[in-house]
């Protein structure tokens, strides 16, 4: 019984370009009390690998959180078994506005402590208790209400490509520090303000919400659905489009083009762009923004010491990276100090609690 991916990724994605099918970049989430987690993702692997499902997804106790790839032809299949599991039937699924036949190319269901990591020990707080879901019409209202402080509830590196107007953009590496830092930045405000959350799905406005509500917030507010839901809402009712960028997503596409605005810069030459790409040398692989011109004159490198690297032979590469694990870059998403145009983000909620 085959539980894990026997294709590597370039296997897999010669058989994609072979097939020459349509396929549908999708993601989902749900909290729900999973008591066997192991079983249930062997559960899911079975039934998806034979669907010919590809993407990415967390099992815990608390919940599924998926993003994943489909052919055309098994979504009704595909959809048929999400609503034969209880917790799933009639799941809300957000649909990419733009599709990737290569978004991923492999199948991962992992069982995780939490479907989104928020360092939080408090298990006080009830993760249902939820704030009140608005969809793309009630948002435009609400952020336009002189009462109303937006958050981002994404991490740095997404809001420097794209964001809503007027929205307080947290400087934040992970999820887990902006729940701190908004809320002690908020606290005087737990009564009189409308606070109202967004970010890429969802999910993670969903957790948080939660969590500010136990934590004394009297009118909480999230985004249904996301930045994802919100565009397409946009565009079938004819809104107001009060998103100005691309929003980043996590897969190979790495953003969705929303507006024409290009509000990131280069991070090596400080030139107008909003494409992120890795560093070339696998040693550390960086995530950071890159204009054009700048990845042909640096080969796709973040400097040039990792375009020396990477012109070495393979094997000769690999040999230096033996035994020395990932650079602590590959985390800090742009924020190398070699990288004179990374764009340091400011907490702004002065202005908003004056």
């Amino acid at each position: 019984m085959q539980l894990y991916n026997n294709l590597s990724a370039k296997e897999r994605a010669e058989l994609i370009e072979k097939a020459g099918k349509e396929r549908l970049t999708i993601s989902f989430y749900t909290y729900a009390k999973i008591v066997n987690t192991q079983i249930f993702r062997n559960h899911l692997f079975l039934a998806w690998d034979e669907f010919e499902v590809l993407g990415r997804i967390y099992v815990a106790r608390e919940g599924i959180n998926a993003q994943l790839s489909v052919p055309a032809e098994n979504f009704e299949r595909f959809k048929n078994h999400l609503d034969s599991i209880t917790f799933l039937e009639n799941v809300r699924i957000n649909i990419a506005i733009e599709h990737d036949n290569f978004a991923f190319l492999k199948l991962k269901v992992k069982v995780r402590e939490k479907i989104v990591a928020d360092g939080l020990n408090d298990t006080t707080f009830d993760v249902t208790d939820i704030g009140v879901h608005v969809n793309a019409s009630r948002f435009n209202e609400l952020i336009e209400d002189p009462n109303t402080v937006l958050v981002d509830m994404r991490n740095h590196y997404e809001s420097e490509i794209g964001h809503f107007k007027n929205a307080v953009t947290p400087d934040v590496d992970t999820f887990r520090e902006s729940l701190d830092i908004i809320e002690e930045d908020l606290k005087a405000h737990k009564e009189d303000k409308n606070l109202v959350m967004y970010c890429t799905g969802g999910i993670r406005c969903e957790k948080a919400s939660a969590y500010y509500k136990h934590k004394g917030f009297k009118n909480v507010f999230q985004l249904d659905g996301g930045i994802i839901n919100y565009v397409r809402q946009v565009e079938s009712n004819e809104l107001e489009n009060k998103f100005i960028g691309k929003n980043f997503v996590f897969d190979e596409r790495r953003s969705e083009r929303i507006s024409d605005d290009v509000i990131a810069n280069c991070h090596q030459c400080g030139e107008p762009a909003d494409l992120h790409t890795n560093c070339a040398n696998e040693a550390c692989h960086l995530l950071f923004i890159q204009c054009d011109t700048c990845k042909e004159k640096m080969e796709n490198c973040c400097s040039t010491t990792c375009m020396e690297i990477s012109r070495l032979p393979f094997e000769e590469q690999k040999a230096r990276r033996k035994g020395q694990g990932n650079s602590n870059d590959i985390f800090k998403k742009g924020r190398a100090d070699h990288l004179p145009f990374k764009k340091d983000l400011r907490n702004i909620f002065e202005s908003f609690t004056k």
